[in-house]
């Protein structure tokens, strides 16, 4: 079966047609936009609708969420001319200025502090201690590497008098031992520390110092030793703490025991503890050895109680030097004083008139019992008669007397 030309053309024409409608679907796709997510499940929302919404029609639909309307952002402001002033930085706390320092006067008392290291700074705390006193200056005397043991680096009982005499002190402060735990030399032969020979020898050169500041009648003041971090150390200095006692008590000087003040409740040492005021400070240095500012002044605050004993008035910040000009001044009589040639006149209230004449410890008269007199002769002369409504008085019954009754009178007679 042959095919015919007519028969080829209506085929194409149709399968023009089948291109056409081909390519319109696909176009129509692109051009229509597909519903959202959101859209679909209102889509699907719609479908699953109850009897319960079929009846209350869209009064019950369910709202479309709003979006949560976007903040614009607002264009940033120019910066005006005058920007705030950032905060500064905390600063340290400001100290407070040191306090003017007090002119001593010319006659101030002198106290002389002599020793090792630690004398030093017992006389730095007695300086702070007295700076606002004009009356009390403070010298320092002290070696620090001194002591009564190497009497050939520093001899103190032979260069005590020169010092004296140079300084001409009101009191002498000595605070020593703590270079002596070494070897004495004694007759040629090195003895070991506390030792009996070795004590026997260190007593002798405490006593001699003291003996050469009694000579001079000038007070003596000795500070002990405190504890130290070595406990062999502090068992050392304890033994010379006791030398250091009795021989400054016999020539009737004062000896400062101020070991309770760097040691605990138990007697051990401690890097730390309370100031003069009581506030917990650091005493002692890393060493163990060494005082703090605060341990010196503490020191100085143990040795003051006797200093202020034997200074007296000079301690007082009040204290000033006597000049003409604090002097009160003098009311001179005149040479060539007026005659008096008339009576002044007197007053009507003058003590004179008023028995300020009689001298003191005159007799008076006793008051009292003249009263006590007057009173009981009144009462007397007042008293009521026996017998009144106002009587009290309790009345001795009298018997009455046996009176005769005169018998019947006799009939006259006829």
């Amino acid at each position: 079966m042959g095919l015919t030309r007519s028969g080829i053309d209506g085929s194409g024409k149709g399968s023009r047609v089948v291109i056409v409608a081909i390519a319109l679907a696909l176009a129509v796709p692109a051009s229509i936009t597909l519903p959202s997510f959101a859209e679909a499940q209102d889509y699907q929302r719609e479908k699953r609708r109850g009897l319960f919404d079929l009846l209350f029609g869209g009064a019950l639909r369910q709202r479309e969420p709003q979006k949560p309307a976007t903040r614009q952002r607002s264009a940033p402001r120019k910066q005006q001319g005058t920007q705030r002033r950032r905060s500064a930085a905390p600063s340290a706390p400001r100290q407070q200025p040191p306090s003017p320092e007090v002119e001593k006067l010319d006659n101030a008392r002198v106290v002389l502090v002599v020793g090792d290291f630690l004398a030093g700074g017992l006389a730095e705390g007695l300086t702070t201690a007295y700076a606002e006193s004009p009356g009390v200056r403070v010298i320092n005397r002290s070696n620090g590497s001194s002591g009564f043991v190497r009497d050939d680096y520093y001899d103190w009982n032979g260069e005590i008098a020169g010092i004296l005499d140079d300084v001409s002190p009101a009191v002498v402060v000595m605070m020593i031992g703590s270079n002596d735990r070494q070897q004495l030399i004694v007759d040629g032969k090195r003895e070991a520390p506390r030792s009996e020979a070795w004590v026997a020898e260190y007593t002798q050169r405490v006593a001699t110092f003291a003996a050469a500041v009694e000579d001079r009648q000038i007070p003596l003041v000795w500070s002990g030793l405190p504890s130290f971090k070595s406990s062999s150390m502090s068992s050392d200095m304890l033994a010379f703490n006791d030398i250091y006692k009795t021989a400054v008590e016999a020539i009737d000087g004062s000896f400062v025991d101020i070991w309770d003040g760097f040691v605990d409740e138990n007697g051990g040492f401690v890097f730390t503890g309370p100031d003069m005021n009581g506030q917990p400070v650091r005493l002692r240095g890393s060493d163990g050895i060494n005082l703090t500012r605060a341990g010196k002044r503490k020191v100085a605050f143990y040795v003051e109680k006797p200093l202020n004993k034997l200074l007296g008035e000079a301690v007082s910040p009040d204290i000033g030097e006597l000049g003409m000009e604090s002097l009160p001044a003098l009311v001179l009589h005149p040479e060539n004083p007026a005659p008096v040639n008339r009576t002044m006149p007197i007053s009507l209230s003058d003590p004179a008139l008023d028995g300020g004449l009689e001298l003191m410890g005159a007799v008076v008269k006793p008051i009292e019992r003249q009263e006590r007199i007057e009173s009981r002769e009144r009462r007397r002369e007042a008293a009521t008669p026996p017998g009144r409504a106002d009587n009290f008085s309790l009345q001795t019954n009298t018997s009455p007397q046996n009176k005769t009754s005169p018998g019947p009178s006799a009939q006259a007679t006829p």
